[in-house]
């Protein structure tokens, strides 16, 4: 019976400490989120500052490493393979021989070419000297002399028969019809002619360009093609794709010096891209390798149509760079990353973009002055970067401008102060003490545990 008060005593001073307890979280949360709160109710601006930098606008592409010399070398006569002079790895100048084909048909064709044309120029020379007659005719005027002499006559009252007087004519006819027939024959023989003996060349393969031999594909023996010029390249600059695709050919040569990239654009960026401009080309295989180009051209051709955001269709349009410094250790068809510098402002006032409202070369930005007080401004900017934008008036160095607020949420996870907001009340411990109820629309307090 005597505990009875002690138990009495004990729920009383708990209820006392709950309610104060009350009380302080209703002073706290009032003084947090009621009209008339101090400073603390509204977190700090967030502010970026006005600085001197450099600006740059970049747009980037992907390609690959093409070499403008990579050339395929292939005979211009085909024929069974003689003698292959060089290994793949050699190092070759233009001019040295990488092969040889048989070259008894070709040799026969010389051979007949020439004789072909040794009777037409024998053609030639008989037309040329046309048809010769000879004739005799009597001289005109001509007088005779008696027959016999004056002791040898038949004596008085004899008479004498003159002798005819003649000359020999030789006349000689050229049919001109006959002269130009030859002549054609002559020319279509030397024709002939200087084809089988370029035939007769293309028999051996002499390097192009200088280089490194990349590749052969047949061996002595076997029976390899011809190609009207053989020699055929690589991508050149066109621009027309940034696609590159090996030479392929009897033999590959490779030389890295001079090497390019091809990449394609969106259609926006290459909008931006002009000739001259700077670019960095990063190896996707060696990302720490980063290499120096400048822009040469831009197609005025798509070079490729995919599947963009919601199934529309991305255009893409390719540049070709021509890659500085030493590319000695490049090879063709490595890809690669691309990014153009398209603008680029030094020692210019900037900003980040976000602290900027609106589009175009006119934007707004809440100035936060010393005090706390703000002021709305016009900034006209110039060079739009990727994260910075240049800031030619509106704002001077060192103005502080508001950035834009992440979150309202008063400084709480949830947007209210903890216990208040639906969540469920706490249960007492074993101390005894009573729980917290819980906040608006939430579960009352726990009991509390035996004291």
């Amino acid at each position: 019976m005597k505990v009875l008060p002690r138990r009495r005593g004990a729920v009383l001073v708990n209820s006392a400490l709950g309610v104060a307890l009350l009380g302080g979280v209703a002073l706290v949360y009032a003084t947090v989120n009621g009209s008339g709160g101090t400073a603390a109710a509204k977190p700090a601006a967030r502010t970026a500052t006005v600085a001197k930098g450099t600006v740059l606008a970049t747009v980037s592409g992907t390609g690959t490493l093409v070499s403008p010399t990579d050339a395929a070398q292939d005979f211009t006569t085909g024929g069974r393979l003689t003698a292959v002079k060089v290994a793949v790895g050699d190092a070759v100048r233009k001019g040295q021989v990488l092969a040889t084909v048989d070259t008894t048909a070709a040799q026969q064709q010389v051979d007949a070419a020439q004789a072909a044309l040794t009777t037409a120029n024998a053609n030639l020379t008989k037309a040329q000297a046309g048809v010769t007659t000879t004739t005799t005719e009597p001289l005109p005027g001509a007088t005779t002399a008696p027959q016999g002499g004056s002791g040898g006559g038949r004596g008085a009252g004899g008479s004498s028969t003159p002798a005819p007087q003649t000359t020999t004519v030789t006349t000689t006819k050229v049919d001109d019809a006959a002269v130009a027939q030859a002549q054609q024959q002559v020319a279509t023989a030397q024709t002939a002619l200087s084809n089988a003996q370029a035939a007769l060349a293309g028999t051996t393969l002499t390097a192009s360009v200088d280089g490194t031999v990349a590749s052969i594909s047949a061996k002595v023996g076997d029976t390899v093609g011809a190609t009207s010029s053989g020699t055929s390249t690589s991508a050149k600059s066109t621009g027309t794709s940034a696609a590159s695709s090996s030479p392929g050919g009897f033999i590959v040569l490779t030389n890295p010096t001079g090497m390019q990239v091809t990449a394609n654009f969106s259609e926006l960026d290459s909008l931006k891209l002009k000739k001259g401009e700077a670019a960095t080309v990063t190896l996707n295989a060696q990302s720490d390798t980063k290499l120096n180009a400048t822009v040469l051209s831009v197609s005025s051709l798509p070079s490729s149509s995919g599947s963009g955001a919601a199934g529309s269709s991305a255009v893409q349009y390719a540049a070709t760079l021509q890659l500085t410094g030493d590319t000695s250790t490049l090879r063709t068809g490595l890809s690669a990353t691309v990014q153009v510098v398209t603008g680029e402002a030094d020692n210019a006032l900037s900003l980040p973009t976000s602290a900027l409202s609106g589009t175009g070369s006119s934007r707004t930005a809440t100035v936060v002055h010393e005090g706390g007080a703000t002021e709305r401004v016009d900034v006209g900017v110039g060079v739009e970067g990727d994260t910075t934008v240049q800031v030619v008036s509106g704002l001077k160095e060192g103005d502080k401008v508001e950035l834009p607020t992440t979150s309202g949420n008063n400084g709480f996870p949830n947007g209210s102060f903890p216990g208040f907001g639906g969540g469920s009340g706490g249960r007492g411990g074993n101390g005894g003490a009573v729980g917290i109820p819980g906040g608006a629309g939430g579960g009352g307090g726990g009991r509390g545990g035996k004291g």
